[in-house]
């Protein structure tokens, strides 16, 4: 693979240069500033702090998709996206559900091959490159159901969180579509909607390891 091949995959990129997303690019500061803004509210949960530096570096990665869009800036972009789903599966599993490490590690590992059957389903649906990412609120809504009785307030946060992602999925399937009459496109808001949803979700997991040591005292 030729990692500098450039890509041109949004509506407001009409060249390769390096300020052709200018929206696009900026508005990845709402990651920054999500990141920044949990991080001293999870100083009592290291994985809510791990959880706030991943949110920090999707930002970064973003914003060098969309100023470099490269084959390499793409994995940059991707890589550290994953990593907070995976990371936030393992805390949901161990911390939400009370499984092992080990056994919460395994439970993570299952995401792949629940991915690889529900994507299928989405792309027929003709979410097209967003199926990637329809698994995920899917996922979410699932966690929250199984709490709704054991941690009702987790529950319920998860449900927002995952409301606010299937809003920012649609924002994202969008951008082509307007384009024609909204040469801005709607990427952006999927960078804006997303930053508040992951904020979100780790707010949610501060909330509930400390609810959790009320309960213990």
């Amino acid at each position: 693979m030729d990692w500098t091949q450039q890509i041109d995959g949004y509506c407001e990129r009409v060249d390769f240069s390096f300020w052709a997303e200018p929206v696009n690019a900026l508005t990845n500061a709402a990651f920054l500033i999500a990141a920044l803004y949990v991080w001293p509210r999870a100083k009592a949960t290291p994985m809510g702090r791990a959880l706030a530096v991943i949110l920090f570096v999707i930002g970064l990665g973003s914003f060098a998709f969309h100023t470099f869009a490269t084959q390499w800036a793409s994995l940059a972009d991707v890589l550290p996206i994953v990593a907070f789903i995976l990371a936030y599966i393992f805390a949901a599993h161990r911390d939400y559900f009370g499984l092992s490490s080990l056994r919460a590690v395994l439970a993570t590992v299952l995401f792949f091959p629940f991915a690889a059957v529900t994507i299928p389903v989405f792309v027929a649906l003709g979410m097209g490159s967003s199926s990637a990412y329809a698994p995920v609120p899917l996922l979410i809504f699932i966690y929250a159901y199984l709490l709704r009785r054991r941690a009702p307030a987790t529950a319920r946060g998860l449900a927002v969180g995952a409301v606010i992602l299937c809003g920012s999925i649609a924002l994202r399937m969008a951008d082509a579509p307007v384009c024609d009459g909204f040469p801005l496109g709607t990427h952006f808001a999927w960078h804006i909607l997303n930053a508040l949803m992951l904020g979100h979700m780790i707010r949610v997991y501060g909330a509930h390891m400390l609810e959790g040591r009320r309960a213990t005292r």
